[in-house]
């Protein structure tokens, strides 16, 4: 089989499955998993798909479901505003900050204008924030352009997050479930928020009462991960006494 051939039969699995495995490829194409390797390297490289670990995931174009990121933003807009002005009095001089992809990290990043931090991001609308801005050290992880919701993602992304050390992380995500997990629906971005979370410090889930339960199956980290949450006044009161339960502090925007 040729390398345009596998390459054509791997998009193909990915669109009916969404994210396989190395393991997975290589049995289904029955080719060695080094193979799969170099395949799917290059298939990153050429935008067709976005690397994971141990794996891929076929996301570089929106479902038909996921809103744009502008029409996303307008949403609950009082909400985030006042979200963000909570985890900015979070933020101590001279720290070094990991602003995740989503609508609400914009707005910190906004009212970090003019102070002394080091902000690292994936997020292309945290750029727009602080582009201009000579206080703030700004460091943008590589990736590959998901344009409907301006963010960089692929395995440039999480290669880079491994190198990074970082005092606080304000994490976002599409869902905290009852029993505490922490949730996303976007198999594209979870491995760049889970390298996050093992880059920070200090872990601060920046999650509105709508997000109680949410939605999404993939599994983020825990509310017991969790340094910090913020949230607004309608969350469910007993997901938040999970959160207090395992030493976190919940505050209420």
């Amino acid at each position: 089989m040729t390398s345009s051939k596998r390459h054509a039969r791997i998009v193909d699995s990915l669109r009916a499955t969404g994210v396989a495995s190395v393991r997975e490829l290589a049995e289904r194409l029955q080719v060695s998993e080094s193979t799969i390797r170099r395949d799917l390297k290059q298939l990153d490289r050429n935008g067709e798909l976005v690397r994971t670990y141990g794996g891929a995931a076929l996301a570089l174009r929106a479902p038909s479901d996921e809103e744009p990121f502008d029409v996303s933003a307008s949403h609950d807009r009082a909400m985030k505003e006042a979200m963000a002005e909570q985890a900015a009095e979070l933020v101590a001089d001279e720290s070094v900050v990991v602003l995740d992809i989503g609508t609400t990290t914009p707005l910190i990043a906004r009212r970090l204008r003019g102070r002394p931090v080091t902000v690292i991001t994936s997020n292309v609308a945290v750029l727009d924030e602080l582009r201009d801005d000579e206080a703030v050290r700004l460091v943008m992880l590589g990736g590959v352009l998901r344009r409907n919701y301006q963010s960089l993602v692929g395995s440039l992304t999480e290669q880079a997050l491994r190198q990074v050390s970082a005092d606080v992380l304000f994490l976002s995500c599409t869902g905290v479930r009852p029993n505490g997990h922490v949730v996303d629906n976007m198999a594209v971005e979870a491995p760049i928020k889970q390298a996050m979370i093992e880059a920070a410090s200090r872990v601060v889930l920046v999650a509105s009462e709508t997000k109680f339960p949410g939605s999404g199956s993939l599994r983020l980290c825990s509310l017991s991960d969790v340094d910090v949450l913020i949230t607004t006044g309608g969350a469910d009161p007993r997901t938040l006494e999970l959160c207090r339960q395992a030493g976190g502090k919940v505050i209420a925007a």
